[in-house]
């Protein structure tokens, strides 16, 4: 999946009063930190792993534990 699609389903999980979250993401998957992940996730599976994610402040650990939710084999 590219991460244009991607970033608009995460888009559509992330609230638009944690923005920093949500430019958290973009930064990181512009630097090559997140990858997509390697099998399409499902809805559900997304929305667990972005609502985990929101609920510490951005971080590079909540970027991390979001990059292994996305991508188990990612080396963060």
């Amino acid at each position: 999946m590219p991460i244009s699609a991607l970033l608009a389903r995460i888009r559509r999980l992330v609230p638009t009063t944690s923005t920093q979250h949500y430019d958290e993401i973009v930064r990181n998957f512009g630097t090559g930190a997140l990858r997509p992940p390697p099998t399409p996730m499902s809805d559900g599976e997304l929305a667990h792993a972005i609502a985990e994610f929101l609920k510490s402040p951005p971080s590079t650990e909540s970027v991390a534990t979001l990059g292994r939710r996305l991508d188990p084999t990612s080396p963060l």
